[in-house]
């Protein structure tokens, strides 16, 4: 793998998280990604830009946050975080149990949103993600999809 920086680790995952509002849950997914220096911290301004502009929330109880196109000059690298919120957060009167957050350089993060979707579709994996208790058992869901 050389110092190419792992997109998805242990260190990406938030367990057992609580928010009282989609705002927050947002702001928390990037807060990962800053602290993991994958983007800097302007970054999660624009995951709240993005989501004005049209929610992130995908159906199956998951929400994967994100920038918007000006953003590729605050990712220094590819990342994805991840929150488990167990109680659910309100994304307009949906709940949003599983919130990813995505910064993906060089237009990756399509092929990242892709990958995860596709692991996301499948309503055994969204249970699986829900009531994990441990980041290995995230980690497994993904380990197909996202390298």
């Amino acid at each position: 793998m050389g110092d190419k920086k792992s997109i998805f680790n242990a260190d990406n995952i938030r367990l057992n998280a609580a928010f009282a509002s989609k705002e927050e849950a947002i702001r928390a997914a990037g807060q990962i990604l800053v602290d993991n220096g994958y983007v800097k911290k302007e970054y999660i301004d624009d995951m709240l830009k993005r989501e004005e502009v049209v929610s992130t929330y995908i159906g199956n109880h998951i929400a994967i946050p994100h920038g918007i196109v000006k953003s590729e000059e605050r990712i220094m690298a590819s990342g994805i975080s991840f929150i488990q919120v167990p109680e659910g957060v309100d994304y307009e009167g949906k709940t949003a149990n599983v919130i990813i957050g995505i910064a993906g350089k060089n237009n990756e993060h399509i092929e990242i949103l892709g990958d995860i979707a596709v692991a996301c579709s499948d309503l055994d994996n969204v249970e699986k993600l829900r009531n994990a208790k441990t980041k290995e058992e995230i980690l497994s869901v993904f380990a197909d999809v996202v390298r």
